[in-house]
């Protein structure tokens, strides 16, 4: 049983748990069946309403391979992935039973591994046919919109039509691109910003709302019952659309790269207007203007038949007298009936209210896990206000990120917008920008714990050059400094992410993206449970599962397996603390000393289990044997 209590995870003696695990998987943002990789384009347009996400995370018949691998790797927790399109993708109100079947039973056997889980319905930019995933096809039809008139009008930047053309890591660009910044300013604040737009007669933010929250309830309530189900998040990544903009000809605070409309050019274009839009580049230095290019020459509009821009509806803007677009209302999203307004507090909230009401009505001792945009504060929370509550906010490494490319004496620190030098300074920075939504959590939120939901590398850096030579020893220089970060603040986590049927060629199925720490390209002998893995040394640790008291301190070097824990004892806790004592690093055992008690080490079960002594603070530090 997992619980909350204070910032701290907890199970039924009291022990405090430290909890480590994997987004499962990062192919679920596409289809099973019909293969639904973002670089097909035969049938994207065609088969959006008929697919099956039947066999995401992985067919059925392979569950215990992976779900074994995973617990050797020491994972005891997951965020498993699911898709409001994966359960509604038919039509509104039409329900993949066969979806809800096999995830039920999917679900049910990674308990028979001991492994628990949340539930994460996972959105990048609303969804598949808006550059990410998420939300079904016929959500926008409902508004009018005609998805195959995306791409033309520059209404979202889509791998499925420029294939291996499509440009690096910019998926992200598509959340401030019409489609889906339309599609998230509607769902979240459509009663204030559109209320004019109606969907069968019922307010479009109302209409989407109620149909994500009915797609989810179909979930808890087919999983209700399951003891390994902790939780539900409330949405990946929640992102505000065009909600507090004050400027809709403005592009700066945003990811400036390859092409960048403002909001009002998003509209004109949309509308079949075309317009000169500038293009940005980024590299170590930051971005760069390198040109401008006409979209939209031909004219098209996504508008279906007898729709029109809601933003136009709405008083936004107005074709002139000569036939020209004119903007009437450039700060029109920036504040209601006078006063400015706020996302987080204003939108995401009374989302998070309600969507939580919806999961305990189902199922009341669920937790809930709430999030926001990478780089945000976190939103401000009363203590209490909704219940058991966890902060699952995602952190990057964005330079490795985004350049794809590991740079020992360099990184970036995006909250003081300031290049770092020197692995020290890094260091440094890591462990103060991943104690920061910590912070957030305790200060802002009413002291409730935090797990980091997303972190990771991708591991196709430098031109993929790991894949040639077999030897993954930048990909663990680069993922350690995230490791050590993480460590430093006695984080949970679920680390970005493993995919099963990931291939060196195409990585993770969506968007260029590889940040799989399994592909079936690196196995090379099935019966080792380790094979496949990338950088198995680095993401495997030894970690304090279980602890009778409070942890103070972990830390550890992959290089040689030298590990340290330190902890403030709890007499009032009877269980020993139990620490994960991996096999890939102690495979002739270790020397292990405690400051005070006893252990006792179970190799097989890759399990190390200290009773304390009478010291208040105690210590265990394991050193391998070579």
């Amino acid at each position: 049983m997992i619980r909350t209590q204070g910032h701290w995870f907890k199970d039924e003696t009291g022990r405090t748990l430290i909890l480590r695990g994997v987004n499962l998987g990062g192919s679920t943002k596409v289809p099973f069946s019909p293969d639904g990789a973002s670089y097909r384009r035969e049938g994207f347009y065609e088969n959006r309403s008929d697919v099956s996400f039947v066999g995401r995370p992985f067919p059925l018949e392979e569950a215990d391979e992976h779900y074994a691998r995973l617990k050797a790797w020491g994972f005891n927790f997951l965020r498993f992935l699911i898709t409001w399109e994966a359960v509604e993708h038919a039509g509104p109100g039409i329900y993949d039973e066969a979806y809800l079947d096999y995830l039920y039973a999917v679900v049910k056997k990674a308990g028979e591994y001991g492994i628990n889980l949340f539930i994460d319905p996972h959105q990048d930019v609303f969804s598949r046919f808006s550059g990410g995933d998420g939300a079904p096809a016929w959500v926008f039809d409902a508004v009018g919109m005609d998805v195959t008139k995306f791409a033309p009008t520059g209404a979202a930047l889509l791998h499925q039509i420029l294939g291996d053309a499509y440009p690096r890591m910019q998926w992200v660009t598509n959340d401030y691109k019409y489609a889906a910044a339309t599609l998230n300013t509607l769902f979240f604040g459509g009663n204030d910003f559109a209320p004019q737009k109606m969907i069968e007669g019922i307010p479009a933010q109302d209409y989407l709302q109620s149909h994500y929250f009915n797609a989810v309830k179909q979930v808890v309530q087919r999983l209700k019952g399951l003891p390994n189900v902790v939780g539900y998040d409330t949405l990946n990544e929640p992102s505000c659309g065009y909600i507090g903009q004050a400027d809709l000809c403005d592009t700066s605070g945003r990811i400036r790269v390859g092409y960048t409309p403002s909001g009002w050019q998003s509209f004109q274009m949309a509308s079949g207007y075309p317009q000169k839009i500038k293009i940005y580049d980024r590299d170590v230095l930051g971005e760069h203007l390198i040109g401008e290019e006409v979209i939209n020459a031909e004219r098209a509009s996504l508008w279906k038949e007898g729709f029109t821009c809601v933003w136009r509806e709405a008083g936004v803007w107005e074709i002139s007298a000569s036939g020209e677009p004119e903007l009437k209302r450039p700060d029109y999203f920036h504040a209601v009936r006078g006063k400015p307004v706020d996302f987080h507090r204003d939108y995401l909230m009374p989302f998070c209210r309600r969507y939580t009401e919806m999961v305990r009505s189902v199922d009341a001792e669920k937790i809930i896990f709430i999030e926001q945009m990478p780089g945000n504060p976190s939103p401000e929370v009363a203590p209490g206000e909704l219940g058991e509550l966890v902060y699952a906010g995602h952190w990057y490494d964005d330079m490795t990120l985004f350049l794809k490319s590991y740079i020992p004496f360099m990184n970036y620190d995006v909250l003081a917008d300031r290049v770092i030098l020197g692995e020290k300074n890094i260091r440094k920075t890591f462990a103060r920008l991943l104690n920061s939504p910590k912070q957030d959590a305790i200060e802002r939120m009413g002291n409730i714990p935090t797990i980091i939901g997303e972190t990771g590398i991708p591991f196709d850096l430098n031109g993929k050059k790991a894949y040639r030579t077999g030897n993954f020893r930048t990909q663990e220089k680069a993922f350690n400094r995230t490791f050590t970060g993480l460590e430093d603040n006695l984080l949970s986590y679920t680390l970005w992410n493993y995919t099963a049927d990931n291939t060196n060629a195409r990585g993770d199925k969506w968007n260029n993206e590889d940040l799989s720490l399994f592909s079936r390209d690196q196995q090379k002998d099935p019966r080792d449970i380790n094979s496949g893995g990338r950088a198995v040394r680095v993401f495997v640790r030894p970690f304090p599962i279980k602890t009778a008291g409070e942890p103070t301190r972990v830390e550890f070097n992959y290089r040689s397996g030298y590990f340290v824990y330190e902890f403030k004892g709890d007499p009032a806790v009877t269980q020993p603390t139990e620490i994960f004592f991996p096999k890939v690093h102690y495979p002739h055992g270790a020397v292990v000393t405690v400051s005070d008690g006893s252990f006792v080490i179970d190799a097989d079960a890759q399990l190390l289990t200290y009773t304390a002594g009478d010291l208040s603070v105690h210590r265990i530090e394991i050193k391998a044997k070579r």
